[in-house]
């Protein structure tokens, strides 16, 4: 059951995450829109291996463990895995240019990242979390009322 608690707690704070995005995404702040959304996409990916027993790295890019345990998920997951470690990857690697932007460069983050790089990013984590959602409510570790809560 205490896996069963921190996927559900992650999957809360993946969720305030994208809510994060949107709002950054209205104001026009592209930069925290990518940064929100990798976290998204981070403690999602998290919550899925926590819901099947697996203690995942504590590192950003959830790719390479998501390869290593893929067994472990229904085989729906499975045929996702894939696209799912692609997305974790490449946000992982935009993580910290995000915030900091390119210093060696000379670069702020929002001379990095526009609108296009923000709304690629928030279609693609929103595509995530919706990928785990349906995995935690098969695994009955979230209820359809968590699910729906605002």
């Amino acid at each position: 059951m205490k896996l069963a608690k921190l996927a559900e707690d992650y999957f809360r704070r993946a969720r305030v995450r994208i809510k994060s995005a949107e709002l950054a995404y209205s104001d026009e702040s592209y930069p925290d829109v990518v940064r929100y959304s990798q976290e998204c996409v981070e403690l999602s990916l998290k919550a899925a291996l926590r819901a099947v027993g697996v203690e995942y790295p504590k590192e950003h890019d959830m790719s390479r463990i998501l390869r290593a345990v893929k067994e472990r998920f229904p085989e729906w997951f499975r045929r996702e895995a894939e696209k799912l470690g692609e997305i974790s990857r490449d946000l992982a690697d935009k993580r910290a240019p995000s915030l900091y932007g390119i210093e060696s460069l000379g670069k702020a983050p929002s001379e990095i990242f526009d609108r296009n790089d923000a709304e690629k990013a928030l279609s693609d984590a929103k595509y995530v979390l919706n990928i785990v959602v349906k995995l935690l409510l098969e695994l009955q570790i979230i209820s359809e009322t968590v699910f729906n809560e605002k």
